[in-house]
């Protein structure tokens, strides 16, 4: 969903998945919750939702959102504010977000991934399917730019070549997600 004035996001690509990335999508399907300390997870959903207030008003959906994001970023092995930043930039959080392109849901994933993983009735404007293949894609294309995160969240956004996504990511991650 592209913000005011905006170009279009285009998030987890038009590109179609390759045989690799596919595997990874129907693998992480199976894989579990990540917070590991109780207190460190309430701090971190206490804060991240203090941030989150002023965007998303109900704060059971903005807990519900957090704790999935923080779950699928850390399976993925992704910094869970930065997995926020690219939500905010993509749906701004919301979860019924519908691309121009027709990419859905919180990190816009684009309905092919689904077909092309195997799961066919899955919904991505469902929280968990959305970040889950989101932040599957988005750790795929990291290795795949070998770390390079710019180059990465320009794949992911589809805008291959082109700073302009990664910059408004970074923007986010510095102003309002990066704890301090």
């Amino acid at each position: 969903m592209a913000l005011a004035g905006a170009l279009p996001c285009l998030a987890a690509t038009t590109e179609r998945p390759d045989a690799t990335l596919r595997a990874i999508l129907v693998k992480a399907i199976a894989a579990g919750d990540t917070f590991t300390d109780r207190f460190d997870a309430e701090v971190w959903l206490v804060d991240m939702s203090g941030r989150l207030a002023a965007t998303l008003a109900d704060p059971e959906e903005r807990i519900e959102i957090l704790r999935i994001a923080h779950r699928e970023a850390s399976r993925a092995g992704l910094d869970p504010q930065l997995v926020l930043s690219v939500i905010q930039v993509e749906s701004n959080f919301d979860r019924f977000a519908i691309s121009s392109a027709g990419a859905l849901g919180l990190m816009q994933v684009m309905p092919f991934w689904l077909d092309e993983i195997g799961l066919h009735g899955d919904n991505l404007l469902q929280i968990a399917t959305n970040l889950r293949i989101g932040c599957t894609i988005l750790r795929y294309y990291i290795d795949t730019e070998r770390g390079h995160l710019a180059r990465a969240l320009a794949r992911y956004n589809g805008s291959v070549g082109q700073n302009w996504y990664p910059t408004r990511v970074f923007e986010a991650l510095r102003t309002r997600w990066r704890v301090r």
